[in-house]
């Protein structure tokens, strides 16, 4: 089997189209083209259909990509590991959810550990197909979904209720229900706002409900509301005494950020490095204090 032709048809698979899998791996596309029908014709099956929604795997072609892709990225590391004496190095491609400012920190302290890691970050909330997409880790805050995919917690965390001093002033907030008649502001969810505070569940009528934690952490700031954001959003207003905790008597459940990946068995070098240091700098990273 020509690896180098399988290499371009997994590119092709994960990119969705000929035309982006050869801009990705600056290959002319008549080439790529030309070498992805010839592993076709050697292998006598068809791996991809052409059509009109782009390229989609055949049953042969995904069971290919999940066979091959792992042995590909591992010869490709051994290769990399050759030239750079770390012996990690190469693209992490990973999805983060919106608004989670540790992931960043994390990445820059990951590259000073090495320097010869490049970084491909899809940001976004929505469920993603590691093999299509070509993503090495995903990230995401809960337990719900990914269920084929294996699964690490790399810690856990409470998110905050806060507001600022001058709204604590004018409203006596002294159990959770309390919050009923208090302006509140929250993160948007498919169902009725409900703030579980230390395990008494509060229905919340929010003024505004939004799924970014920047704008309901600036609403809290502005004294105009009471909100809940995770701690790491929290602790600078906090200490610099433009927030305050709301309830902290009442603490929010915890909730985990796990890390997901294909399968654990054929996790790449660079991975299982890059989930190892996750383990142990984010939870310093989410809770700075």
């Amino acid at each position: 089997m020509d690896l180098n032709a399988l290499g371009l048809f997994i590119a092709a698979a994960r990119a969705g189209s000929f035309s982006e899998a050869a801009r990705r791996s600056r290959v002319p596309l008549p080439t790529l083209s030309r070498r992805v029908r010839r592993l076709e014709s050697d292998l006598g099956v068809r791996l991809l259909e052409r059509g009109p929604q782009g390229l989609a795997l055949t049953a042969a072609g995904t069971r290919l990509v999940e066979d091959a892709g792992p042995a590909l990225a591992s010869l490709a590391e051994a290769e990399q590991r050759l030239r750079d004496k770390e012996g990690i190095a190469g693209t992490l491609r990973i999805s983060v959810p919106p608004n989670f400012e540790p992931v960043w920190k994390l990445l820059s302290e990951f590259a000073e550990l090495y320097p010869a890691v490049r970084f491909d970050v899809f940001v976004t909330e929505r469920s993603v197909d590691l093999v299509a997409d070509g993503i090495d880790v995903v990230l995401r805050v809960g337990d719900r979904g990914f269920r084929s995919y294996y699964g690490r917690t790399l810690t856990r965390y409470r998110h905050q209720v806060v507001a600022a001093p001058t709204l604590i002033e004018r409203h006596a907030i002294e159990f959770p229900e309390d919050l009923r008649s208090v302006p509140c502001v929250g993160w948007r969810t498919a169902e009725p706002l409900v703030w579980s505070l230390g395990g008494r569940d509060v229905p919340i009528e929010p003024l505004l409900i939004a799924n970014d934690y920047s704008h309901l952490l600036q609403l809290a700031l502005s004294g105009k509301a009471v909100t809940e954001v995770p701690p790491f959003l929290a602790y600078r207003p906090i200490q610099d005494g433009q927030l305050a905790p709301v309830l902290p008597d009442h603490p929010m459940p915890e909730v985990p950020l796990r890390a997901l990946v294909v399968e654990k068995r054929s996790m790449p070098a660079l991975v299982r490095e890059f989930l190892d240091v996750a383990v142990e700098r984010l939870p310093l990273i989410i809770h700075p204090g």
